[in-house]
């Protein structure tokens, strides 16, 4: 049962609106067609004629072309914010979880607030960096490359230039795939002579081998959250006093 007015956007699909089901199954509802007329289905309650206007009018305004790099620019501010949330939002928790101390009040904080930060620096990183780029295009009337650096550039210096542990992963996440991207880019241009051989087995070895020397010997180096990781598994899997932290736990509980 649909307690309300709602209004849908449907797809022609051989010259007719598909809304007969949901009418049937609820009375008062209201299918706005796009493109297409307005579609009131019968019933007792209606769509507001204000409502019904104001969708028709932001409908529109929304497929105007000429508006189109200032609203790419909003939903590009939308999308950060969101993939912001459903990247950070589980890391986080797991990790607090896992390595962070303290009460459950306080875990969830650390969460909330690492979500946040990481949604807003990367939703306005966004709004900025498309910003910017429209600006140049606009300005020189023609889009040239240099375009995309720049605004990243001048995007990442002001949204992600503050060294904290959201910023450090954040960047050292874009930077090992961004070394891997202009590898990959120097093979194909020829800057970069192309092996005969699988050369990712060795590159494997090399990383495991490098990651693992500087945790025993020079661990101040690394990530915090790299370290806690590393300690777990290859520290406290060294201490044991029962099965309990044998198996079923990490440490031992104290006994109160």
């Amino acid at each position: 049962m649909i307690d309300g007015r709602l209004s849908l956007w449907t797809q022609r699909q051989g010259g007719a609106l598909q809304c007969g089901e949901l009418c049937s199954q609820s009375p008062g509802l209201s299918v706005l067609g796009q493109p297409g007329p307005l579609i009131e289905c019968s019933g007792a309650m209606a769509a507001p004629p204000q409502l019904q206007a104001l969708l028709q009018a932001v409908n529109k305004l929304l497929r105007q072309r000429r508006y189109h790099a200032a609203l790419a620019v909003i939903k590009g501010f939308r999308n950060g914010a969101v993939y912001g949330v459903k990247i950070r939002a589980p890391h986080a928790l797991v990790m607090t979880f896992l390595f962070r101390s303290g009460s459950l009040r306080e875990k969830l904080q650390a969460i909330l607030k690492a979500t946040y930060i990481h949604s807003r620096n990367l939703a306005c990183f966004v709004f900025a960096y498309k910003s910017l780029h429209a600006l140049q295009s606009h300005v020189q009337g023609e889009t040239h490359q240099m375009h995309s650096f720049l605004a990243a550039f001048i995007g990442g210096l002001l949204l992600f230039g503050e060294n904290n542990n959201i910023n450090s992963q954040v960047n050292m996440y874009l930077m090992s795939r961004a070394l891997y991207a202009l590898c990959r880019l120097g093979v194909e241009k020829g800057y970069i002579p192309a092996l005969k051989w699988d050369p990712f087995p060795l590159h494997t070895a090399v990383i495991w081998g490098l990651v693992l020397w500087l945790f025993e010997y020079h661990r101040h180096t690394l990530q915090p959250s790299l370290q806690s990781s590393m300690t777990y598994l290859y520290e406290d899997s060294n201490v044991w006093h029962d099965l309990s932290d044998f198996l079923i736990f990490n440490k031992s509980h104290p006994s109160k």
